[in-house]
């Protein structure tokens, strides 16, 4: 499984950005893909889910900005981001969570500027 994650950028505070993540294998409704991010000296942690049979699932810092959605067709994975911060900056990543295990994707910067 390959995952190849795009779209990250720099951008004002308040503003928006799109991620995506290209599968490189047909998901099936057991599987469950991921955005995760890490900042400088923090841990990673995960900013919203996706069961590919389920419903969507977000950290609480980004309800209401960021939106999950999948395209089963393309096998991908997309990240709207709006309403940026400061603190939404790191590398971003995605994830294949299903029963070929865990995979990640080469992280895609994100910076916003105050």
């Amino acid at each position: 499984v390959q995952l190849q994650a795009s779209g990250g950028g720099l951008v004002q505070s308040g503003g928006s950005l799109r991620l995506s993540c290209v599968v490189s294998t047909r998901l099936f409704t057991s599987d469950e893909m991921g955005w995760y991010r890490q900042a400088p000296g923090k841990q990673r942690e995960r900013v919203a889910r996706i069961p590919w049979g389920g419903n969507t699932n977000y950290a609480d810092s980004v309800k209401g900005r960021f939106t999950v959605s999948r395209d089963k067709a393309k096998n991908t994975v997309t990240l709207e981001m709006s309403n940026l911060k400061p603190e939404d900056s790191g590398l971003y990543y995605c994830r294949y969570n299903g029963a070929r295990g865990i995979y990640w994707g080469q992280g895609t910067q994100v910076t916003v500027s105050s």
